[in-house]
C-alpha cells in the first residue's frame, strides 16, 4: 500500500548527529525553507542510540565532535555514548526539530525529475511495510556511512561448532550478563578497545585476540585547559578555544605523521611502553605493519585499556583464528582460547547513502561512477547533497561545513531564482581515486560501492580542515563545476556574480 504525496523543500534523511545538525542549520540559516527529516528508525540518535554494547563511548573529543552552534558543557570531554545521544536529542527539541521527524520511514528510492525540479522519495515503514511517497527540491543524505541492520562479520571456520555466546556488537543484547565469564574480544579497532575494560569490571577474565596490532594514543578524559577557562570565561568562548586548540593538535599529529611517520611511530610505542612496562611485547602487539594514519588510531581515554592489562584483568593475543571449537577458539599457532562469550567486533558494513537507490530522469545512477565535488554532492546528481565526516578527525567537524554550505547554496539559488544545481566535471586532467584512501579492511572492502574523488580541488578530499574551510565556508558558491537551471536551460558559466 502506498499513500499520497507530499512536499517539502529540504529533505533530510536521517535523525541522527548528521541529520539533526542539519535540520537546525537549515532552520537557522533558510528559515524559509520547509524541512522533514526520515529517519528509518524508531528514535532519534542514529550511531548514539543504536550501539549499546559495554562502555559505548566517542572517539574524538566532544569540542570538535559536537555542533558548532551548541557548546559541549559536561566535564568530560571523551564522552559516553549516553551523553552524547542526549546531547543530540536535547539539540533537536531546543530547535524544534524533533517536531519535523518521521520515524520508522527507510528509504528505498529517490528519483529525480529535471522537468519539475523535484525529488520523488520512497520510504517503507520499518514495521507495517507501508510505502510513503514525499516530495522535495533538495535532499540532504544524513544516513550515515555503514549498515545499520547488521555489522560485519567474517566467514570464522567452525563457529558453529561454540556451545557458549556469539555477539556482535551492533546486535548487543540488553540481558546479557558477563559477570565472572570468560570473554574474548575479536579486533582490534576503537570498539574492541572500549569493549575490553568495560567487560573487565566484572567478568572472569577478557581477552582480546587481534590479527594484527593498532596504533592507541593515551589521552585524558576531561578537557584539563577547557575546565580551567569556564572559570573565568563565558561558555562560549570557551567552547571556541577548546574547539580550535583540538582542531590544531589533531591537524598537527596527522600531518606530522604524513611527513615523519617513524617519529610518531617511535613516540607512540616509547609512550605504550612508559603505559605497560619493559616487559611487554610492545613490538608485536602495538606495532601494526603500516603508517600512523594510514588507518584510524585508537584513543584510549584516561589509559583505561592499558590499567586491565596492567592489573591481568586483561590480556591481548596477537595471531590468527584457525577454527572455534565447542569451548572457544583454536589458534593457527597451536594456543587454545577459553571463552563462554565471543565478540565479534570485526568492523562496519560499508554502504553509500544508506542503500537507496537513485534515479535521474528515468536513469538509474551508479554511484560508483560519479565523482565527490566539494565532499557533498555527485556528478550528474542535481539538488542533491550528502554528509561524509572526517576519517582523521571529528565527524561533526565536517559535516557542520557541509550543512553550511548548503544553505549559502540554497541561500544563492533562491537569489538569483535558481530550481536546479548539477555537478559537471569538465577538467581533464583530474584523476580518478577511491572516495578514501585508508587502508582498514573494512574501507577496503567496501570503496567499489562508493562514488569516487579527484587528484585536485574541489573533487579531492583532503581531509584537513583549513582546507575545506576555506574551500567550503568561504568559497564562491558558482564555479566552472556547477550548472544552475531556471527552468530547462542551464545558466551559463559566470553569467550570475559569485554570492
Amino acid at each position: 500500500m502506498m499513500t499520497n504525496s507530499n512536499y517539502v523543500d529540504v529533505l533530510i534523511v536521517g535523525a541522527g548527529l548528521s541529520g539533526i545538525g542539519a535540520a537546525c542549520h537549515l532552520q537557522r540559516e533558510c528559515p524559509n525553507k520547509t524541512v522533514a527529516i526520515l529517519e528509518g528508525r524508531s528514535s532519534i540518535g542514529g550511531t548514539w542510540d543504536l550501539f549499546r554494547y559495554p562502555g559505548i563511548r566517542s572517539d574524538s573529543d566532544m569540542y570538535t565532535m559536537g555542533y558548532k552552534f551548541k557548546p559541549w558543557r559536561e566535564a568530560k570531554a571523551i564522552a559516553d555514548g549516553p551523553s552524547i545521544l542526549n546531547y543530540v536529542r536535547e539539540t533537536a527539541a531546543e530547535h524544534g526539530v524533533d517536531k519535523k521527524i518521521r520515524f520508522n520511514q527507510k528509504v528505498v528510492n529517490a528519483s529525480w525529475s529535471s522537468e519539475t525540479a523535484r525529488w520523488t522519495v520512497e520510504s517503507r515503514h520499518s514495521e507495517t511495510g507501508e510505502v510513503s511517497v514525499t516530495t522535495c527540491n533538495f535532499l540532504m543524505m544524513c544516513s550515515g556511512y555503514y549498515r545499520y541492520d547488521a555489522g560485519y562479520t567474517p566467514d570464522f571456520p567452525g563457529i558453529e561448532q561454540f556451545q557458549g555466546t556469539v555477539i556482535h556488537p551492533q546486535k548487543w543484547p540488553e540481558e546479557l550478563d558477563y559477570t565472572g565469564k570468560r570473554v574474548v574480544v575479536v579486533g582490534s579497532g576503537a570498539t574492541a578497545v572500549t569493549l575490553v575494560p568495560s567487560m573487565a569490571e566484572t567478568a572472569a577474565h577478557v581477552t582480546m585476540l587481534q590479527r594484527s596490532p593498532t596504533y592507541m594514543v593515551s589521552l585524558p578524559g576531561s578537557d584539563a585547559v577547557a575546565n580551567v577557562l569556564r572559570r573565568v570565561l563565558p561558555e562560549k568562548v570557551v567552547y571556541t578555544l577548546t574547539r580550535w586548540k583540538n582542531v590544531l593538535f589533531a591537524m598537527l599529529i596527522y600531518q606530522l605523521s604524513q611527513r615523519r611517520p617513524e617519529l610518531v611511530k617511535r613516540i607512540i610505542k616509547d609512550r605504550v611502553r612508559k603505559e605497560l612496562g619493559p616487559d611487554f611485547d610492545v613490538d608485536r602487539h602495538f606495532t601494526p605493519p603500516y603508517n600512523p594514519w594510514d588507518q584510524r588510531m585508537c584513543l584510549v581515554p584516561d589509559s583505561d585499556f592499558f590499567i586491565a592489562l596492567r592489573e591481568k584483568r586483561a590480556s591481548i593475543v596477537t595471531d590468527q583464528i584457525d577454527t572455534f571449537t565447542p569451548t572457544g577458539i583454536q589458534l593457527k599457532s597451536g594456543e587454545h582460547l577459553d571463552a563462554d562469550i565471543i565478540v565479534t567486533a570485526t568492523g562496519l558494513d560499508l554502504i553509500a547513502l544508506g542503500g537507496a537507490s537513485l534515479t535521474v530522469d528515468g536513469q538509474p545512477v551508479q554511484l560508483n561512477k560519479c565523482m565527490n565535488y566539494k565532499g557533498c554532492m555527485l556528478t550528474g546528481v542535481p539538488n542533491l547533497s550528502f554528509v561524509f565526516g572526517y576519517t582523521n578527525a571529528s565527524w561533526t567537524l565536517k559535516a557542520d561545513l557541509l550543512c553550511e554550505y548548503v544553505c549559502r547554496l540554497l541561500n544563492f539559488m533562491d537569489k538569483h531564482g535558481y530550481r536546479q544545481v548539477n555537478v559537471r566535471l569538465n577538467d581533464p586532467e583530474v584523476e580518478d581515486l577511491p572516495l578514501l584512501d585508508l587502508t582498514s579492511g573494512y574501507v577496503q572492502r567496501a570503496m567499489e560501492r562508493f562514488p569516487r574523488q579527484g587528484s585536485k580541488l574541489p573533487w579531492r578530499l583532503y581531509q584537513n580542515y583549513f582546507f575545506d574551510t576555506a574551500m567550503i565556508r568561504f568559497g564562491a558558491i558558482q564555479d566552472e563545476a556547477l550548472e544552475f537551471r531556471k527552468d530547462e536551460s542551464p545558466a551559463k558559466v559566470g553569467e550570475v556574480a559569485t554570492a
